[in-house]
């Protein structure tokens, strides 16, 4: 979840590349690049909204990076990722840093950043991460909640929670992002398969919470 050569370059935020990497039998939700294409393809992507319920991202909060945790910028510089012990860097596509927790070969915990490259604005969030979703292959996409008006450490952001089926038929659920800083604009995505979301969660929501664009 191959960069363009139209203006969609890194448009992908989430797991099919990482996962590939990781092992062949891994299986995954969307992308963290982007394909071919062209952004005013992107923007035809049509789907339901995620509902707005400000209430489902209360736990968004500035926070400092916990104790223990590492910190790895974007290769822009522009923004950094926090990622817990016990969770690893992996490859995906350049000019992103992704962060996942593996039991055995499988991916169980996802993070991700990857800087802002196409039609996504903080405005029309709510509707363009879950057709995004659905472009890049993934279905049965489910928009659970939305917000805008987040503060982030150091911006304003809009977040949303979804559902999805891959089309290798693995099912995550994901929290989207995007957060516009002093410098850029950056997508944060943390996934975790549906049965483990209540052990996940938690570390995805406060690394979230720490995040700096």
């Amino acid at each position: 979840m191959a960069t363009a050569t139209s203006s969609r370059p890194l448009r992908r935020w989430a797991l099919v590349a990482a996962l590939a990497l990781v092992s062949a039998a891994t299986v995954a939700a969307c992308g963290s690049s982007g394909s071919s294409g062209t952004s005013s393809e992107s923007s035809e992507a049509s789907g339901p909204a995620a509902p707005a319920n400000p209430a489902a991202f209360a736990w968004v909060h500035p926070a400092p990076t916990p104790s223990g945790w590492k910190t790895r910028p974007l290769p822009s510089g522009d923004a950094s990722l926090s990622y817990p012990p016990g969770w690893r860097l992996i490859k995906t596509d350049p000019g992103t840093v992704t962060a996942a927790r593996k039991s055995g070969d499988t991916i169980v915990g996802y993070l991700n950043i990857t800087p802002q490259s196409g039609d996504e604005t903080l405005a029309n969030w709510a509707s363009f991460r879950p057709a995004h979703n659905q472009e890049e292959g993934d279905h049965a996409v489910i928009p659970m909640a939305s917000a805008t008006g987040l503060r982030f450490r150091n911006g304003q952001g809009s977040c949303v929670k979804d559902g999805y089926t891959t089309s290798s038929n693995a099912r995550y659920t994901e929290i989207a992002c995007i957060v516009r800083g002093p410098k850029a604009t950056t997508v944060i995505v943390g996934a975790a398969p549906p049965t483990l979301w209540s052990r996940f969660s938690p570390t995805l929501q406060r690394a979230i919470s720490t995040f700096a664009a």
